[in-house]
């Protein structure tokens, strides 16, 4: 099967269209803008839908449900609100992830030592050897994803983007 070249696949063929027709147009039309948010979003979706069906979904999960168990197996056991701060979710949808992976048996809550009050979230021995399993295959994906760049490109592009969210608006709530 002939693998089809950037120029022919009708996504970029659009968006060079679209960048075109906003260079044409006055202020605040902003081409440059337009195109790297338009390819940025593209690829995040293209990703993340990747990653859901060839990952997560054959296993019955989200990409935000391994984000929290992962997120869990680096950090230990977790209060949801902070899971909520560094995962950018609201603390509701949080919470229906927990409850979605404390059914499967993959997460657990448990009160805080210090404040009875409190709870954290922390994987099950199951949910931990789960993790592991879809962090390898989530892995591999990634990189096969990446491998256009070369080690230092990634490194440049990850920095990118890093500058960008550090700096990112004000009023944006996520």
């Amino acid at each position: 099967m002939r693998k089809t070249s950037a120029v022919e696949r009708p996504d970029l063929k659009y968006a060079a269209y679209a960048r075109e027709r906003l260079a044409a147009m006055p202020p605040p039309a902003d081409p440059e803008a337009f195109s790297l948010a338009y390819h940025l979003l593209h690829l995040s979706y293209l990703v993340v839908a990747d990653l859901e069906s060839q990952v997560h979904r054959p296993r019955g999960w989200t990409l935000p449900g391994f984000r929290l168990m992962f997120k869990l197996w680096l950090l230990g056991p977790t209060q949801p609100a902070r899971l909520a701060e560094i995962s950018a979710m609201s603390r509701a949808a949080v919470t229906n992830a927990v409850n979605t992976l404390e059914r499967d048996g993959l997460v657990e809550r448990r009160p805080v030592p210090d404040d009875r009050r409190a709870v954290e979230a922390a994987l099950t021995p199951k949910g931990e050897q789960a993790v592991r399993e879809a962090f390898a295959d989530q892995t591999r994906r990634e990189q096969q994803w990446f491998t256009a760049l070369s080690p230092d490109e990634r490194s440049v592009l990850t920095d990118l983007l890093v500058r960008v969210l550090a700096n990112r608006p004000q009023d944006t709530e996520t």
